[in-house]
């Protein structure tokens, strides 16, 4: 009898595991597509609501910034509901709450109600990738973690790169107001047919063969429950404090492509609104395929280095560097799609750090991942947070310098590749708690 790989777990004999797993795969794949696509809708109609709506660049700015300050306050809280109540209850009404106010955008009549619109939309879509990493945590074998993650980022990440061209078509045919309703009846749809069909133990899902049964029934530990989160524990640990400022310098640079990108391509270059949204999913495409690469390179670099601990350092240093470098390089081209093409890149470098800094939330926090993902995105979304209202200060006193922008952008990346130097990716807060993960 052969055993299942990293799972240490021998199958029914005779039998092949089934492929309920990767429903849930799915479910969360086409989640982090509307999420993205409901995120970048913003910045795509950016220029269109601040003239029909008289909004100035500074305030757009602060719209921007107060979505990533809610997104990041209600990250713990999101994830701390997964690790108690699950992600099952938690992603229903957080999935309906961000879709009502992605809608609500097309009513909005000034900048006030914009701002307010977008710092409830932040709130609810906090609750996402906590509870997804929560659900991947009880529902996929060690093995499958990384691929899992890479993949879910792929589609993520193509969900936004397609989302700016598919909205500047839905915006020329019926205008930005009616763009948002369209955008988010996509959650509402989501939200009921996952509500009806997902359970968060695997182990009470039907349709699981006794061999899949086995080799996920070490996870059900792993499952929402009532013990109490070891916040001293992991309060008291350099990889908490150590994920969480990697992940603030990832989002500083990456909320650059889902906030000002647009307008930098339209003002900055001059750019037709069409022309502009094609270029503008270039950054997102291209981290899409960063995530699925540095998922992919995991399993055959760790047989090279002999430490799957040292081939996430190499990989996400390797990703903020290249992002760092590209940046600045993007400086002194002139072509605007040559520029973005190199931007591109930074993007693809940038998003290798994906599919190692969310496993390691999986393996650090166990059945707490829920938890401490919420911990290290909520410290990713303060750095996005001041990106949208750092861009128009250095503009405004810079006399429109964008390229001041990029050297602020790469300077952070070089931070977050300094940190992955000291991380321990591997090594869990609670070993009894998170063995299983």
């Amino acid at each position: 009898m052969t055993s299942q790989e990293g799972t240490g777990i021998a199958p029914t004999a005779g039998q092949r595991p089934t492929h309920v797993r990767y429903v849930v795969v799915t479910f969360c794949i086409v989640l982090a597509i509307i999420t993205y696509i409901d995120r970048v809708s913003l910045s795509v109609a950016t220029v269109d609501i601040r003239r029909d709506l008289g909004i100035s660049k500074s305030q757009m700015g602060w719209i921007f910034f107060v979505f990533a300050w809610a997104y990041a306050l209600f990250e713990i809280p999101g994830g701390y509901l997964g690790d108690r109540i699950g992600p099952r209850k938690v992603l229903l009404r957080v999935v309906l709450w961000w879709s009502f106010f992605t809608a609500a955008v097309g009513a909005a009549w000034s900048f006030t109600s914009l701002l307010v619109t977008q710092f409830l939309f932040g709130a609810g879509e906090a609750g996402c990738f906590p509870n997804v990493n929560k659900a991947f945590t009880a529902w996929l074998p060690a093995h499958e973690k990384i691929r899992a993650h890479g993949v879910l980022w792929l589609f993520a990440r193509w969900g936004g790169a397609v989302g700016p061209l598919l909205l500047g078509w839905v915006i020329s045919h019926v205008g930005w107001r009616h763009a948002f309703p369209i955008f988010g009846m996509l959650g509402v749809i989501w939200a009921v047919c996952f509500y009806f069909w997902f359970h968060d133990d695997p182990m009470k899902q039907p349709g699981l063969n006794e061999a899949e049964r086995e080799l996920l029934r070490g996870n059900s530990k792993l499952a929402p429950g009532r013990a109490p989160i070891p916040w001293k524990k992991a309060l008291a640990t350099s990889q908490t404090w150590l994920l969480c400022a990697q992940y603030f310098s990832h989002s500083y640079g990456f909320y650059f492509y889902i906030t000002w990108l647009p307008t930098y391509l339209r003002d900055g270059r001059h750019l037709t609104l069409m022309t502009s949204a094609a270029l503008t999913g270039l950054p997102l495409f291209c981290g899409g395929i960063g995530c699925t690469v540095g998922g992919l390179l995991t399993k055959p670099m760790t047989q090279l280095t002999g430490s799957l601990a040292r081939t996430r350092r190499i990989m996400a240093f390797t990703g903020f560097a290249g992002a760092c470098c590209l940046l600045l390089v993007s400086t002194t081209i002139a072509s605007p799609v040559l520029t973005m093409l190199v931007i591109g890149a930074a993007g693809f470098f940038s998003d290798l750090v994906m599919p190692n800094a969310w496993p390691t939330t999986m393996d650090v926090g166990g059945r707490f991942a829920g938890t401490l993902s919420g911990a290290m995105n909520m410290s990713g979304n303060i750095g996005g947070s001041l990106a949208p209202i750092a861009i128009p200060f250095i503009l405004k006193h810079s006399n429109d310098n964008w390229a001041l922008t990029f050297y602020l952008s790469a300077a952070v990346y070089l931070l977050g590749g300094v940190c992955w130097l000291f991380l321990d990716p591997v090594t869990p807060i609670e070993k009894d708690l998170a063995a299983a993960a």
